[in-house]
């Protein structure tokens, strides 16, 4: 007689018939995203009243230096952190507009590539914004308004700040409606690195040496700021628990 081979288990079933994941970001890439989005969060939340205002130009700082970090990892760094693949992205935004105006074809539009295409326009939109926020935050910082005539610096960094936070809100609502679109939650790979899905990892190496690098630099110049501030980064007042204290607070620098 022939033996019966017994059906195989559930338990049974080799590891490598589970769930398989993917690494699609880096560590450094991934340190950056929320410092940068910590840093812009911060310095929004900071940016009226002189009672915070070392800390909102510390974070500004904060920004302009992980700009600075982001440029040359991306010029410099992984493959698969290259800014030439947003620049990619973004040169085949025209072909995709021009795909829209052929509705009479089948399958024309390519509707995964234009919402990609939107997130790198918003992604770009942060990288771009830092520059002009950051600047005209120095020059309100040091009151060159005074030498420039008038306070249109100041309202340049005002608008500027809300132009920012405006393509962050957009870049969120993308993320959510990408996710509701897909079914996948869009912005987990920013906080695992890991994609579910079959297929080679897009990222060899973690690089978690260097993104240990730019947190503790980071820290280090918050640490630094903090310690050469005669009051630190938040004065007195902004610990005030009610508005009666704070205008003490006032009468007493008065």
């Amino acid at each position: 007689m022939n033996a019966i081979s017994p059906m195989p288990s559930a338990a049974a079933a080799p590891a490598s018939a589970g769930r398989r994941t993917r690494l699609v970001v880096d560590a450094p890439t991934r340190v950056f995203h929320w410092l940068f989005a910590l840093s812009f969060l911060g310095a929004y939340l900071t940016a009226d009243g002189e009672r915070w205002r070392l800390l909102h130009v510390t974070l500004g700082y904060t920004l302009a230096g992980l700009l600075v970090f982001r440029v040359l990892y991306g010029l410099w760094g992984p493959p698969h952190a290259r800014l030439s693949l947003l620049r990619r992205k973004l040169a085949g935004g025209p072909a995709w507009l021009k795909s829209l105006t052929q509705g009479d074809a089948p399958g024309a539009v390519n509707w995964r590539q234009g919402q990609n295409l939107l997130m790198a326009l918003a992604v770009a939109g942060l990288l771009l914004l830092v520059l002009p926020v950051t600047l005209s935050g120095y020059a309100t910082y040091n009151e060159w308004g005074d030498f420039l005539g008038g306070d249109w610096v100041a309202d340049l960094h005002e608008v500027m700040g809300e132009a920012f936070l405006w393509v962050v809100l957009a870049h969120l609502a993308m993320i959510a409606g990408l996710s509701l679109l897909r079914r996948k939650n869009q912005a987990l790979p920013m906080l695992t690195g890991r994609v579910e899905g079959a297929g080679p990892d897009l990222v060899r190496r973690k690089h978690l040496g260097l993104a240990t690098l730019l947190l503790l630099a980071v820290l280090a110049f918050w640490s630094r700021a903090w310690q050469q501030s005669p009051s630190g980064l938040i004065s007195a007042q902004a610990w005030s628990s009610s508005p009666s204290e704070r205008e003490r607070h006032q009468d007493k620098d008065d």
